[in-house]
């Protein structure tokens, strides 16, 4: 079933921060902050040039499937997808909850194209989606194990939205922020995300840093990481950049 958890905003000075930020630097930021299960397994991009994609995190919940529930007559019930579709706003990024099941496509076409008409932000998962040609002509960026012509029924059964769900063995609650790109897709608490934010776009500009160093002949033993002498190095050119 839905819950009344409100969908918060994301600031966009925060979706601005981000926008530069891989998910790999996420991931090793969350990891120094003691969180070593944030990275979505199953979650690769369905298309090559997807891009980065940033948003609060919109859940929708699949269970095993049950005869006498999951029917296409579920479809039209008012516990459905159709109707969790209706109810996410713009911006948000739709994670379900498909327990990995890689023989029912729980997404097809349709539903895709309703979801980028909303101007949902992309859609991820560790299952896998249906009609995979017209999934990819509405232009949502997805996030997925791949394709399966059967529907979601013949696998699974859908029961609720913006509830705490897992996706990829990762806890996913609403309102935590997904960043998906090449790599994959990370989760960013939402209790974290200011602290994570500064950090991980600090934690860009140096490696940066180091990157242009080594493209100019420098060895990695007391670059990478920093030793004394190299931090003092990139706090001067920090500095001088006007990164404070």
């Amino acid at each position: 079933m839905p819950t009344d958890t409100p969908v918060l905003p994301l600031d966009p000075a925060v979706a601005e921060a981000l926008a530069p930020v891989c998910t790999a630097t996420l991931t090793t930021v969350l990891l120094k902050k003691g969180l070593r299960n944030v990275w979505l397994r199953g979650a690769r991009p369905l298309a090559a040039g997807q891009g980065r994609r940033i948003g609060r995190a919109f859940t929708l919940r699949f269970v095993p499937a049950r005869e006498d529930l999951a029917t296409p007559a579920s479809w039209g019930a008012p516990i459905s997808t159709r109707a969790a579709i209706e109810a996410m706003p713009p911006g948000v990024v739709a994670v379900v909850g498909a327990l990995g099941t890689t023989d029912a496509g729980f997404f097809g076409d349709i539903l895709c194209a309703r979801m980028a008409a909303r101007g949902v932000a992309a859609l991820v998962s560790d299952g896998v989606v249906r009609d995979l040609p017209g999934v990819l002509a509405t232009g949502l960026p997805v996030w997925a194990q791949g394709t399966a012509a059967p529907p979601s029924v013949a696998g699974l059964t859908f029961v609720g939205w913006q509830q705490p769900i897992g996706c990829g063995g990762v806890a996913v609650f609403p309102n935590d922020v997904i960043v998906a790109d090449d790599d994959g897709a990370v989760l960013i608490p939402a209790a974290l995300l200011d602290a994570v934010v500064a950090e991980a776009v600090e934690q860009e500009r140096l490696e940066g840093w180091i990157m242009d160093e080594v493209r100019a002949g420098a060895k990695l033993p007391g670059l990478y990481p920093p030793d004394e002498a190299n931090r003092a190095r990139y706090e001067a050119f920090r500095r001088g950049r006007g990164g404070g």
